[in-house]
């Protein structure tokens, strides 16, 4: 990898700029997401009973919102594009309910959570900002 390629990585934030103020490729952001999601599911699978529940939910919406955004950007017509980006919004909202269940019930520490909330609310912000413009 190249010194610059390495450099611009390490200084991408989790905020999802990068360090020149130029925002981070939304479906990338959401593929990291789904990453995320992935990695704290297998934990909760770890545990029987309500752990388990809760994580194959949080699966199941929490990979879904890149995988919306993918057909989105492959869409035959600017509605198909708003159709699958309002999906994709309503898995991101949903993921934001079950990671708020997740720490309001002490099934995962609250703290672990944090960051994937941040970002599952961020990324609702940002897919609604999307549909909001391709409707104009």
């Amino acid at each position: 990898m190249a010194q610059s390629a390495v450099r611009r990585k390490k200084e991408k934030g989790k905020s999802g700029m990068e360090s020149a103020g130029k925002p981070r490729d939304i479906r990338e952001r959401t593929f990291e997401f789904a990453v995320r999601i992935v990695k704290l599911c297998q934990r909760l699978n770890e545990e029987p009973g309500v752990s388990r529940t809760l994580g194959n939910q949080l699966l199941r919406s929490g990979t879904s919102v890149g995988a919306n955004l993918e057909e989105a950007y492959a869409g035959q017509s600017k509605a198909d594009f708003i159709s699958k980006n309002a999906i994709a919004l309503k898995e991101a909202r949903e993921t934001v309910y079950w990671l708020r269940l997740l720490a309001a019930t002490d099934v995962f520490p609250a703290s672990g959570l944090k960051a994937l909330q941040t970002e599952a609310e961020e990324l609702t912000r940002i897919i609604a900002a999307i549909i909001v413009k391709s409707k104009k």
